[in-house]
């Protein structure tokens, strides 16, 4: 029996080999699936469904699984080239100089730039402190996205979240904005600069 919330490390046998997954019992209505951006398999189960009626259901999904892993990992883009501190920035310098000039008519105040290795994100934009952070990773990245990342953190001294009002800004100032951010996520395993 597995226990409310404790996560449980599950393995399957399905016809394309075995399948590992982890198991959390919820206060949920259906059975959620979920495949993590690091090809993690995760399902939460009702409390009143059994642990079989998950590892048929992940058994009866093996095929899609696979699927998605597999296409992710044919959208993984090559390993990036390193960058030392100096060309890093630099790129990221112009980047946010760049972009700038966009969002100044605004109102907006040129932001100081801070350089990290984050683990989940490009940049984030400290709008209260008047500084904007990116990822050193992101310099390894091709022009268009680093520009992309500028603006996106740019935009956050208008518009705090990622409301109706932020996209619609993201819309007039980088109409392709969305394609970009896709085009991004193939670099995810590039995270941690």
């Amino acid at each position: 029996m597995v226990k409310k919330n404790l996560p449980q490390l599950r393995m399957v046998d399905t016809p394309e080999g075995p399948l590992t997954y982890t198991l959390t019992r919820k206060a949920v209505k259906n059975l959620n699936l979920r495949i993590g951006t690091g090809g993690e398999i995760v399902v939460s189960l009702p409390l009143r469904c059994s642990v079989r009626f998950a590892d048929d259901f992940v058994r009866g999904k093996s095929g899609w699984i696979l699927d998605v892993l597999s296409r992710r990992k044919a959208q993984q883009a090559e390993p990036l080239p390193p960058v030392s501190r100096e060309e890093c920035t630099r790129r990221l310098s112009e980047a946010l100089e760049r972009m700038y000039p966009l969002v100044q008519p605004y109102g907006v105040v040129f932001p100081s730039m801070k350089l990290r290795a984050l683990k989940s994100q490009w940049g984030n934009c400290h709008w209260a402190q008047g500084y904007i952070t990116l990822n050193t990773a992101l310099a390894r990245c091709p022009e268009e996205l680093r520009n992309y990342v500028a603006l996106h953190e740019l935009v956050h001294f208008l518009h705090h979240d990622h409301g109706p009002g932020f996209c619609a800004q993201m819309n007039t100032l980088m109409p392709d904005w969305r394609e970009r951010r896709k085009a991004l996520k193939r670099y995810s395993g590039s995270l941690e600069g």
